[in-house]
């Protein structure tokens, strides 16, 4: 019997990452040979990564990067093996990564088909939908109410790209900041540039986590559209995914992931012990099943 009709496809990934030859993964050659593998990662993407010192980032992503570096390891046979921590934005992260500069970056990308013909993605880790972060007393309880005022979200995500095509859909009067990285649009909100943030429902959670005073900040807003979470990688790499998706799958199918997601999002989290209060959404709790890699739609 073939290891196909033995196994289902996603544990065929699994084996098929600790069996292939490492000859033919470009990325796994590269760690080996230089015996050191750089990660990317947002300096500001509570609680996927972010920094509250100034050498290493924590969060949820981080903590799945450093089960997918151990089992990099044991793949190389690397022990002593380096991990580089390179912070990276909306803008430069799928450039970077398509050079060579970093090998892996687990966060809070969506994945995306118009992505996939750049970089590939692993099993997603997440699914977000776009929403907005206000002041309570904004009068602002959704999109609509947006007209003839000023939003601020990341120049080049796609929240932007959402944002924009409602906006334009509706001809509506809104002034859109595009910010350089997520606390830049905190910047604007509570600097007043901006009336309201528009991000990925947990992001705006995290931005209010790290307000010094959440308690004016509420988060409103139909969900736009739901999008995936996927650690990213270079495309043309079939061994390389392979192995992140086995790590990805083992940490699901063990309940080692479901521990993750209720330390950072629903237990207090670093530096100011708030607890975001959010449940696992139904869509990752059918993906601890069905390890789907798929794009957002």
């Amino acid at each position: 019997m073939t290891l196909s009709r033995a196994l289902p496809p996603a544990l065929v990934a699994i084996a098929i990452a600790f069996t292939a030859p490492l000859a033919h993964s470009q990325t796994l050659r590269k760690i080996a040979e230089t015996e050191r593998i750089t990660v990317g990662y947002r300096e500001s993407s509570i609680p996927f990564s972010y920094l509250i010192s100034p050498n290493k980032p924590v969060g949820f992503a981080v903590e799945i990067t450093e089960a997918i570096v151990e089992d990099v390891r044991k793949r190389t046979g690397k022990r002593d093996l380096k991990v580089v921590y390179m912070p990276v934005t909306g803008q430069n992260r799928i450039p970077l990564l398509i050079d060579g500069s970093y090998d892996l970056e687990c966060g809070s990308t969506t994945n995306t088909a118009a992505r996939g013909k750049e970089v590939a993605f692993a099993i997603s880790h997440f699914y977000a939908g776009t929403r907005l972060l206000t002041g309570r007393t904004s009068g602002v309880l959704g999109f609509a109410d947006l007209a003839g005022k000023s939003v601020s979200t990341v120049g080049g995500s796609t929240n932007e790209k959402v944002l924009r095509q409602y906006v334009d859909d509706r001809k509506l009067n809104v002034k859109i900041l595009a910010a350089k990285d997520y606390a830049e649009t905190l910047q604007h909100l509570e600097g007043g540039r901006a009336t309201a943030v528009a991000l990925d429902d947990i992001l705006l959670y995290g931005l209010r986590a790290s307000s010094d005073t959440p308690e004016s900040l509420t988060i409103v807003g139909e969900t736009l559209q739901v999008d995936p979470y996927g650690c990213m990688l270079r495309r043309d790499d079939a061994e390389f995914k392979q192995l992140v998706d086995a790590t990805i799958a083992r940490l699901m199918r063990s309940g080692e992931f479901a521990k993750l997601y209720s330390k950072w999002f629903e237990s207090p989290i670093p530096p100011k012990g708030i607890n975001l209060q959010m449940p696992m959404s139904s869509q990752l709790q059918a993906n601890l099943r069905d390890l789907s890699d798929k794009p957002a739609q």
